[in-house]
């Protein structure tokens, strides 16, 4: 690990103002993903700037009935608050599948959203990555695909992203409110939060040099049946091959979103349309236009299959 400068923040513009002006300059909170990265020098940042002492740990209600996570609320305390767990199953369903008790004890919300590609060649500093050195290639096209993406790839990337937790908030339309170095303060809806690769697959989100993350807003609830359902190599401590959230009415209708498949969380309102038609239906929809390898075709069936069984799941009222 190379050697960084290290200064605590206590409000949020400040630590914005300060990794805005700090050449090489990042955020830190639990660090579960970036202390990984920075022990295999994939992130070397110069100055680390600790947000764990902001004012931004609470879950509080909204005039509009939703929730208002804050930037730190840890996994472990956002997937066991009792109104996450009554009027956003799927969220709390979606957190439990990731991780473990000890990474979800630290890791945060903002963090959670911010984590980076498992993908084998982005871990190998030995290997050409465009995620890690911009022009350098992709690894992967041509090499071991079998988690990969199978949608929204380019001729830069065919990584995922592996997180839970965003899947979730896809599927229930969540916000994210910042703060810019400026102190100026926007909110980004999250479909528009992660990017697509396409010629800047390391440029992964919509944030701005220097922006914080200060929030997560879930807007009220949808009620219906919630459920999440992590298909992976092993039943614990494993990133999805594939993953399916959704939320589905009494009668058919719902939301569905996906992971493990794309770039980002992947969720298409259009095929949503077709819910009450089957998983085929929606799942046809859904992946259209995929371009699978030979060793990750399987996702395509996968998705379609999972998302039967969940729909079955619902009609039992099972969540």
């Amino acid at each position: 690990m190379r050697a960084f400068t290290y200064q605590k923040a206590t409000v949020p513009a400040d630590a914005a103002a300060l990794v805005g002006r700090t050449q090489q300059a990042k955020f830190i909170a639990g660090g579960t993903n970036l202390l990984d990265l920075m022990k295999l020098e994939i992130e070397t940042p110069a100055a680390l700037v600790d947000v764990n002492h902001l004012a931004l740990k609470k879950i509080e209600a909204t005039p509009e009935g939703g929730l208002r996570i804050g930037a730190l609320v840890t996994n472990t305390d956002l997937a066991s608050d009792a109104r996450v767990r009554k009027d956003y199953g799927v969220l709390s369903r979606a957190i439990l599948a990731g991780a473990s008790a000890q990474l979800r004890n630290k890791a945060t919300t903002a963090g959670n959203l911010l984590q980076r590609t498992r993908c084998s060649y982005f871990y190998d500093t030995n290997m050409p990555c465009n995620k890690r050195v911009p022009g350098s290639g992709c690894s992967a096209i041509g090499g071991y695909t079998r988690q990969l993406a199978v949608i929204g790839v380019s001729d830069s990337c065919i990584a995922t992203y592996p997180g839970d937790m965003a899947v979730a908030m896809r599927l229930l339309d969540a916000s994210v409110e910042t703060v810019a170095p400026n102190g100026a303060k926007r909110v980004i809806p999250i479909a528009d939060f992660h990017r697509l690769p396409g010629n800047t697959p390391h440029i992964e989100t919509a944030l701005m040099p220097g922006e914080l993350i200060t929030a997560v807003t879930l807007p009220k609830p949808i009620g219906g049946v919630h459920i999440y359902h992590k298909v992976r190599d092993r039943s614990s401590y494993a990133f999805a091959l594939i993953s399916v959230a959704a939320v589905i009415q009494k009668d058919g209708t719902g939301r569905v979103a996906v992971g493990g498949v794309a770039h980002k969380p992947w969720r298409v309102e259009a095929a949503e349309a077709n819910m009450p038609q089957g998983a085929k239906a929606v799942a046809d929809q859904l992946l259209a236009g995929a371009k699978p390898t030979e060793e990750n075709a399987f996702k395509v069936t996968l998705v379609q299959r999972t998302l039967a069984a969940v729909i079955s799941q619902a009609k039992k009222g099972q969540a």
